[in-house]
């Protein structure tokens, strides 16, 4: 510390001398114990940027520039979107004073004109109002010219603001608000909004990323419009949207390894978190609930990659009496209106997304598991096809299958991930355009009815998957309602998991779900989507955290766990006294402290 410093600090070091009263000393000596006290990964503000609040706050306090909202000194509110709409039909230079409103926004750009002109944009979302100043009207409004000079250095872009004023629209054209008062700042921005970001910074701080990049925000405004779709899509066909549990022990309806916890009440039972709601839903219409459907979370404790994050949104819906060709029709149905819905969004407000180059137009092309897998096996070795796969011998005979092919055999090699990688090897990539893969063979379809295809002889599912761009999106079956058959096929499943490693959670079958089954599952078409799938289509993203609000898991937990920020590089060095020390040290918000409001110096609520 230098000589300025110790002198300034003098009253608080030495025992025995009364502390001075000075508001200064304390907020510094404060800053200076929690700064040694506590390591910070908290980004500290630029040089410029403590230059701008220590002068805002010597101006008369920093609590001035985060007020609230007075509704008996401002006009009826109006959001720029609303403000837009309702005033768009005013003429050039004409003025509205009849009405008063005040609009809110953060400034994204501003401009001087001479020096009693100022115009600042507005933005509220997708939608941008100028604010138009003219110190020659406020003059007579009774605004001095030391508040209009003050309101000029204190205008800056990122900062929220409010403007009550008149509607108007310029000689050049521009809708705006004429302000009859002084604009009012309501929030600071304390850090300079960057003109573009970096994968990583994008990523760990997402909500500068919103205001930096117009494209984050419309994409999470289209997963809105899809999810909204979905949900109306469903309702105007007489379905009941549920809640289902997200904890349970044991998690059902997908083969997948689960999430597990404690719960206070339940010390002795292992808790899942549930990786699909199949189970529950299915259980609803033993219930007599009829049609019914959820959107919401699950989650899978499995990888992390560019379409996988271990908690995704899922859409389930359950229709009593629906068969595998009611199921394959309603998808392109709902397919062909989402994409009609979303062509009109991007077009008209969502104008940073690319355009949908995707035909959705029914029918969609179909490939028949078996058949289609023989034809393109055969196209290059005419004497191979699949083997009988109901056969003792049918798991030695895919293994040579593999061989002669020259396939990779992949790691714990059960008949199912055996049949799953002969379909992504030769079926996923006659995808591109929207493809239903169907009739898959029974083994990859536990929880689905099953029959004998007649054409090839082998055991199948009434199952059908939707693939787009060689991705899954939808998967739809017949549900199994047998609780015998169910069983069957539930003990078969357990028994590739004790070879593959995969599972739910569970040792044994689900008796609680093949109980409920024995109360009569009526025959029932069940139909499943990914959220996050759907949205990276359809908004033209290539990565799943780009369609999440916060980005994946990784980025999740390392902003819970307080790494979202990274220390910058200092600029200049401040100017003597507390500035300096000010500059010297990783300096943030904390150290710029709200006194002489008479609260109590504490974040503690109710603390002693």
């Amino acid at each position: 510390m230098n000589s300025s410093i110790c002198h300034f600090l003098r009253p608080c070091l030495r025992k025995g001398v009364k502390p001075t009263a000075r508001a200064a000393h304390a907020r510094f000596f404060v800053a200076v114990q929690r700064q040694l006290s506590t390591p910070s990964q908290r980004a500290p503000l630029t040089t410029t940027d403590k230059e701008r609040l220590w002068k805002l706050q010597e101006d008369g306090g920093l609590e001035d520039y985060y007020p609230r909202l007075d509704s008996k000194t401002r006009g009826s509110p109006v959001s720029t979107k609303s403000f837009a709409e309702r005033y768009a039909g005013l003429a050039a230079n004409e003025v509205n004073k009849d009405e008063t409103c005040t609009v809110y926004g953060r400034v994204s750009s501003y401009r001087f004109a001479g020096s009693r002109l100022v115009f600042f944009d507005l933005r509220d979302g997708q939608t941008t109002v100028q604010g138009f100043c003219n110190f020659g009207v406020l003059k007579k409004a009774g605004v001095p010219q030391d508040q209009w000079d003050r309101f000029k250095r204190l205008l800056r872009r990122g900062d929220w603001f409010s403007i009550t004023g008149h509607p108007t629209r310029t000689s050049a054209g521009e809708l705006s608000i004429l302000a009859a008062q002084i604009p009012q700042t309501i929030s600071l921005a304390l850090h300079q909004i960057p003109p573009g970001l970096d994968p990583e910074t994008r990523a760990r701080h997402r909500h500068v990323d919103l205001i930096v990049n117009e494209k984050a925000g419309d994409t999470l405004r289209l997963r809105h419009h899809i999810e909204k779709y979905l949900c109306n899509f469903l309702d105007d066909r007489d379905f009941v949207k549920v809640n289902t549990p997200l904890l349970t022990a044991g998690a059902g309806g997908a083969v997948a390894r689960p999430f597990e916890t404690k719960a206070t009440e339940l010390a002795d039972t292992t808790l899942n978190l549930r990786i699909a709601p199949e189970l529950w839903l299915k259980r609803l219409v033993v219930g007599n609930m009829g049609r019914v459907y959820e959107l919401g979370p699950a989650f899978r404790n499995e990888g992390v990659d560019a379409t996988h994050n271990p908690e995704f949104t899922i859409l389930e819906f359950y229709m009593p009496f629906a068969n595998l060709e009611d199921l394959i029709e309603m998808t392109e149905d709902m397919f062909r209106g989402l994409a009609e819905t979303v062509r009109s969004l991007v077009q008209s407000s969502l104008t940073s997304l690319p355009p949908l180059d995707t035909d959705f137009q029914p029918p969609f092309k179909r490939l028949e598991f078996i058949p289609s897998l023989n034809a393109a096996i055969q196209s290059t070795h005419p004497s191979l096809a699949l083997p009988n796969l109901a056969s003792s011998t049918a798991h030695s005979d895919l293994l040579a299958l593999f061989t002669a092919l020259h396939l990779l055999i992949p790691a714990g090699a059960t008949l199912p991930r055996l049949l799953d990688a002969l379909c992504a090897h030769y079926l996923e990539p006659q995808c591109t355009a929207p493809t239903f893969i169907t009739h898959p063979p029974a083994a990859l379809s536990p929880l689905s009815k099953s029959f004998l295809d007649p054409v090839t002889g082998q055991l199948v599912a009434a199952r059908a998957e939707l693939f787009v761009a060689r991705r899954e999106f939808v998967n739809c079956y017949e549900e199994e309602n047998s609780p015998f058959a169910q069983r069957a096929k539930l003990e078969a499943q357990l028994a590739f998991r004790r070879t593959d490693g995969e599972g739910d959670g569970r040792s044994g079958v689900d008796e609680a779900y093949l109980e409920a089954l024995e109360w009569g599952l009526p025959p029932t078409g069940g139909w499943g989507l990914g959220i996050e799938r759907t949205v990276m289509l359809f908004a033209g993203q290539k990565r799943i955290g780009d369609v999440l609000s916060f980005g994946t898991l990784r980025n999740v937990a390392a902003l819970g766990a307080g790494k979202g920020r990274e220390k910058r590089r200092e600029g200049p060095r401040g100017a003597g006294g507390e500035r300096e020390a000010m500059a010297d040290s990783n300096w943030t918000t904390r150290d710029f402290r709200v006194v002489g409001t008479g609260a109590r110096d504490t974040d503690d609520k109710g603390s002693a």
